[in-house]
């Protein structure tokens, strides 16, 4: 059952059960030159937590929305009390599919730009509940945009996927590789894009487009983490079912397929670490211009094997983790990989966090720390 927060640890605004309450004096409804005030959608989940760490480091000023279908009042929380001066970091508890609550949100605060993060985002699961997918990735994006054009706000970073793509005839993927996506995910992601592409044509908005690649990692201070909800694991990350392997929260490690037409017969991915990621969506806000569309590939431009992340994995953790091999999963492909040329030429980014069994001792370390994830913020 999920617990929703309670008004005192919302730190401006609060929306709880559909309502939507302002508090007094509230410097997020007034635009302040020099201040970007930035929506965060997902906010309290495993990367817009990341992003809004990112942002507040910044100076900017954050408003999270988030439903907690997903994400983690624990995350909010550190991020509370890391930021805790007035006017730097608002949580809304909100539902992105209600048009209405979230053209009240848009009313009551004056934001300079928007990144879409909030999202259902594993491909196994959007086999086995396709519309789920379409409801909540679709839909919510049309609400979205809906919103900032109702309430004039002309900056958007669209949290995409690489699952756009499909399953390309040849590597790396470039941003000019046809969108033949295979999942309800990527379909849904594509349908979102393409609803972005149209409404920017006749419009000002500055629009950023950000595909990205298999994300791991966590801050290397150790303040944030990734935290699936228990009954979502068996649809996350390798990673997370890595470190639930290494913890003995699981018996094993369940790997499926090992008949792919690659070297060692496993899926390869691109697998970025989130603080490239992250920062690779502050550049692009810094660089987006109005009337202008920017579409990019985030990733490290080199696969690795699924048996080379669980290798990785083993090393990080010190674990000789049990690993079960297993018939394909629904959706998959073979293999996915960057050319990230484009956005290293025009944002000037480029993955930093390389190191895969480094990228998973960090994350590990968060993992080790806090057994039950959030649970002891919450």
């Amino acid at each position: 059952m999920l617990s929703l927060p309670a008004a005192g640890l919302v730190s401006s605004n609060c929306s709880l059960d559909g309502g939507f309450v302002p508090c007094p004096s509230n410097v997020f409804s007034e635009h302040e030159e020099g201040v970007i005030h930035v929506l965060v959608t997902g906010g309290a989940g495993y990367i817009g937590s990341h992003a809004a760490l990112r942002l507040l480091k910044e100076s900017y000023r954050v408003t999270i929305v988030d439903n907690l279908s997903r994400g983690n009042m624990g995350a909010v929380k550190v991020l509370q009390k890391l930021f805790p001066e007035p006017g730097q970091l608002q949580f809304v508890y909100a539902d992105l599919g209600d048009l209405k609550a979230v053209n009240k949100i848009f009313s009551e605060n004056a934001f300079d730009a928007v990144m879409h993060f909030a999202a259902v985002a594993y491909v196994g699961e959007s086999t086995l509940d396709p519309l789920k997918y379409y409801h909540n990735i679709t839909s919510n994006t049309l609400v979205i945009l809906e919103s900032m054009a109702a309430h004039d706000v002309r900056t958007l970073m669209y949290s995409s996927t690489c699952a756009t793509y499909g399953e390309p005839e040849k590597m790396p993927i470039t941003e000019e590789t046809p969108q033949v996506p295979i999942n309800p995910y990527g379909k849904a992601k594509k349908m979102a894009e393409d609803i972005i592409l149209d409404y920017s044509k006749n419009s000002d908005m500055a629009v950023m487009i950000l595909r990205y690649f298999n994300v791991i990692g966590s801050d290397p201070e150790g303040r944030l983490g990734e935290a699936p909800r228990p009954e979502l694991r068996e649809h996350g990350r390798i990673s997370g079912a890595c470190f639930d392997a290494a913890r003995g929260v699981i018996p094993g490690l369940k790997v499926k397929g090992t008949d792919y037409k690659t070297h060692d017969g496993t899926c390869i991915r691109d697998y970025i670490d989130v603080t490239d990621l992250v920062d690779a969506h502050v550049k692009a806000l810094k660089k987006a211009k109005p009337g202008e569309v920017g579409i990019y590939n985030v990733g490290t431009g080199r696969g690795r094997s699924v048996k080379e992340f669980v290798e990785a994995c083993k090393k990080a953790t010190g674990v000789e983790i049990k690993v079960d091999y297993l018939a394909r999963r629904p959706g998959d492909y073979a293999e996915v990989f960057s050319d990230p040329t484009k956005i290293r030429h025009e944002l000037n980014w480029t993955a930093q966090f390389t190191d895969l069994q480094e990228s998973l001792q960090i994350a590990w370390r968060w993992q080790k720390a806090h057994r039950d994830g959030y649970a002891a913020a919450s």
